[in-house]
């Protein structure tokens, strides 16, 4: 093996903090490098295909770094979007994500996914692009994820719902018109117009 692939494998890991096997590929390194560094304990594995450092500082959102990896495709939402946007007291146990209803979710991961199946623009509207431990992560915007609380009120409960309200209004973190707009997207306009009335 290698010790120049390893000392390239350490440098990667330790400015990138979290990579996934199969971009090691674009770099020459092959796995059994990564192998090697998990058995010294030098990284760990997060979850299949995802490795970090161990002794690499990790930040509050790593989590939301680490679901992003394992679903690529998808974009953090409802009580994870709101922890991010710190509009929320809840404390998710899960990353919750969103994906279209037709593409793949890994059915068991190390990281404990919520997945909602979404589509259409309601999908792709509000998307923001934050960067965690070095890892585009997609998250969508606090309008749209108060909107989406609406839309999920059955599943989160409409006092979360209400507290994003009311939490996002007060730290300014959207106006009443954005989240309109997207309420309209998510087509529960009628549900949250008695909401948003007596907030103005």
């Amino acid at each position: 093996m290698s010790k120049t692939r390893i000392e390239q494998l350490r440098k990667i890991i330790r400015e990138k903090k979290l990579v996934r096997a199969r971009e090691l590929v674009a770099y020459g390194i092959p796995r059994h490098c990564l192998a090697s560094l998990v058995a010294s304990g030098e990284i760990e594995r997060i979850a299949r295909g995802v490795y970090a450092a161990v002794d690499c500082d990790a930040s509050s959102d790593r989590t939301l770094a680490e679901a992003a990896l394992r679903v690529p495709r998808g974009t953090v939402c409802l009580l994870s979007a709101l922890r991010f946007h710190n509009i929320t007291t809840q404390i998710p146990s899960r990353v919750w994500m969103a994906i279209d209803a037709k593409s793949w979710s890994p059915s068991e991961s190390e990281i404990p996914l919520r997945i909602f199946r979404i589509s259409g623009e309601a999908l792709t509207a509000g998307v923001e692009e934050h960067m965690i431990e070095q890892v585009p992560v997609k998250i969508y915007c606090a309008a749209k994820t108060v909107a989406d609380c609406f839309k999920f009120r059955n599943k989160i409960g409409l006092d979360v719902a209400l507290e994003a309200l009311r939490e996002s209004l007060r730290e300014r973190k959207c106006t009443v018109d954005e989240i309109w707009y997207y309420a309209e997207i998510c087509r529960i306009s009628n549900v949250i117009r008695p909401y948003l009335e007596a907030t103005v």
